[in-house]
């Protein structure tokens, strides 16, 4: 059943966790959020589980998209929390948001980059007493290879070498392999990521080693393929008949195989309401970022900058 992907560590990681040489594995609950801490040490594991060595935080709450004014502060608090950990102390950082803004499941990253806050022109013309307290920002959404004929990877090496920043935070949608997953889970990482990873259109990835700068990846669940939810139907109808019992074990792997592998496996759903979870986990993803990288401005004055 590992044949059916998930861009999420957590769930490539499974039950099996604490038997894994090389992965370090943390929890911590906090009221309905979950918090996840994954660490892949060794080269070993990295292969084993086909993730990149890093770290992995894993966010999860079931009212992600719909979160009570408690719980959405938290949220803000533990995202940009994450990110920060990941940051350079200095330096300037460009923020990239990924995705097809004309595909509602596809256009996480590019809501989430009108709603930051950019500094990098800002700085020079600031009161001066703000002056050295706003880190420099810049963002961009470059829309996708179908759109503009370049890869994206090569787009930001271009941005990179004239900017200069310190690192590349880069936001996706990403896929999961549990449909529940879908805008409740928020994974972070220093590995960097795959654009368009969420909609199965696997492109050539923003990492150090394309970048040459550290690539913090931020990103939420938008789509499940449509071979996990056969699977996940095919699995109920077999524990209500007991076929999963372990006589008919190898029938039933070889026969989640075939739908993995079927025309099935590249196909992606999404919950007809995609449209206003979007939107809200921008707004989410935006907060958490701003706060991250602009810790010497409240909540009044990030609000003042933004909106004034």
């Amino acid at each position: 059943m590992r044949g059916f992907r998930t861009d999420l560590a957590m769930e490539s990681i499974g039950d099996g966790s604490g038997g894994i040489e090389g992965v370090q594995v943390s929890q911590q609950q906090m009221g309905e959020i979950s918090r996840t801490r994954i660490v892949i040490e060794s080269r070993r594991a990295a292969e084993a589980l086909s993730r990149p060595r890093g770290e992995y935080i894993t966010l999860a709450c079931d009212s992600l998209s719909r979160c009570d004014t408690d719980n959405r502060k938290r949220l803000v608090q533990l995202i940009a929390q994450g990110v920060r950990a990941m940051l350079p102390k200095d330096g300037e950082i460009l923020v990239v948001g990924l995705g097809n803004r004309n595909v509602t499941a596809d256009a996480l990253g590019t809501r989430v980059v009108e709603r930051m806050l950019v500094t990098r022109h800002l700085r020079e013309a600031m009161a001066e007493e703000m002056q050295g307290k706003l880190r420099g920002v810049s963002a961009i959404a470059p829309g996708v290879l179908g759109l503009t004929g370049i890869e994206t990877a090569e787009l930001c090496r271009g941005l990179i070498g004239h900017v200069q920043p310190a690192a590349v935070i880069a936001i996706d949608a990403l896929a999961a392999y549990e449909s529940a997953r879908i805008c409740t889970t928020v994974q972070i990482t220093d590995t960097g990521i795959e654009p368009g990873s969420g909609v199965g259109n696997h492109r050539l990835g923003l990492t150090y080693d394309t970048l040459g700068v550290k690539v913090i990846a931020v990103g939420v669940p938008m789509v499940v393929y449509a071979s996990t939810i056969a699977r996940d139907a095919m699995t109920r109808l077999m524990d209500e008949y007991g076929l999963m019992e372990d006589q008919h074990s190898p029938a039933a792997e070889l026969l989640f195989r075939q739908i993995s592998e079927s025309f099935l496996g590249d196909m992606v759903v999404t919950p007809r309401e995609i449209d206003e979870m979007v939107l809200s986990v921008a707004d989410l993803l935006s907060d958490g970022l701003n706060r991250a990288l602009q810790p010497a401005l409240d909540e009044e004055m990030l609000h003042t900058y933004l909106h004034g």
